[in-house]
This record gives structure tokens, C-alpha cells and sequence, in this order.
């Protein structure tokens, strides 16, 4: 799936309540301590249901094999990466400064260095809850569980077209064709 390379600033998205934000820390604990375990099985969900993500990766973009995925030193990595960038947004969720300093760094560096269409975020965050519901189906099985995480990758995604849509995204991709 390919992206059109447009930054979609549509609503703002729902607000996380003081329950979502205890929902959300409550039931990350878990997940943040198989982080290795989880990013790993999320990238390689991401990548094997939307191959065409793999461009922006070098290291492993050749790769089909969900097992010699697994076994990437550099996926892992990027996994881990992945893991500790969500773990600092929860752990944040109460400090609107920090998110936003966060939510800038993230965006600058994936759309001014890496050049990442802003439509694999959407993606990104539908394989993360698509993965803890399956990986995690104790703590993710309730609809307020998932409600909560579906509100928080609502604003990590509108958060990162925000800064896209500030850096100037569409005149940066205009430039790289």
C-alpha cells in the first residue's frame, strides 16, 4: 500500500480522558517488559502485510523470511527503538510539553531525514494494536482497553501529520520526485 504522500490534517483526535491514560499505563507494563518480543513480532506484521513500508530500511529490506526477520540484528534494533519511543509517550502522557517535544523529534527525523511517507504511521499504529490484542489478549481484550489505545494512536498519528505539516512536508515530497 502506498501512500499518497499527503498529510492528512483532518479533526482533532478524540482527547485521552484521566481512565484512558491509567488504562493505557496499566496495561502497557506487560507489553513494555517483552518489548524485544513485541516490536519484533509488530515490524515483522508491519513489513509482511506492507512490504512496500521496507523501502525506508536498508539493512532489511531484501528480506521476505518472517524468520530471518526475526533473526535481524537491525530489526531488533529498530524494534527496540520502536518499543522505548512508545514506552516515553506513555510514560508522558500527563506532560503536554513533553509530548510535544517528543512528537517533534519524531516527526522532523521521519519526515526530513528518513522521508517517510506520514500514511505508514496510520498503518503502523493499526499493526500495534492489531499485535497487543493477539499478543496480550488478558489486558487487551476489553473494548475500553482498546478504545483507550485506539485514542492514543488517533493523536500519535494526528500529532505526527501536524509536524509533517509544519516542516513543509508536501513541497518535501514535491522535491524528492
Amino acid at each position: 500500500m502506498e501512500g499518497d504522500g499527503g498529510v492528512e490534517l483532518t479533526q482533532s483526535p478524540e482527547t485521552l480522558t484521566e481512565d484512558d491514560v491509567c488504562v493505557i499505563q496499566d496495561t502497557w507494563r506487560p507489553v513494555y517488559e517483552n518489548r524485544e518480543n513485541a516490536g519484533v513480532a509488530v515490524l515483522i506484521r508491519f513489513f509482511g502485510n506492507f512490504p512496500s513500508a521496507k523501502q525506508y530500511f536498508s539493512q532489511f529490506r531484501d528480506m521476505e523470511d518472517p524468520e530471518e526477520m526475526k533473526q535481524s540484528v537491525q530489526l531488533k534494533k529498530h524494534a527496540l527503538r520502536v518499543m522505548t519511543a512508545l514506552n516515553t509517550l506513555v510514560e508522558n502522557l500527563r506532560d503536554g510539553d513533553k509530548l510535544n517535544t517528543i512528537f517533534n523529534q519524531m516527526g522532523k527525523s521521519h519526515a526530513l531525514r528518513h522521508k517517510v511517507d506520514p500514511v505508514y504511521f496510520k498503518i503502523l499504529a493499526g499493526v500495534i494494536l492489531e499485535v497487543l490484542v493477539e499478543a496480550f489478549p488478558q489486558s487487551f481484550s476489553p473494548a475500553s482497553v482498546q478504545g483507550a489505545w485506539s485514542k492514543l494512536m488517533g493523536v500519535l498519528y494526528w500529532q505526527m501529520n501536524k509536524v509533517y505539516a509544519e516542516v513543509g512536508w508536501e513541497s518535501i515530497k514535491n522535491s524528492a520526485k
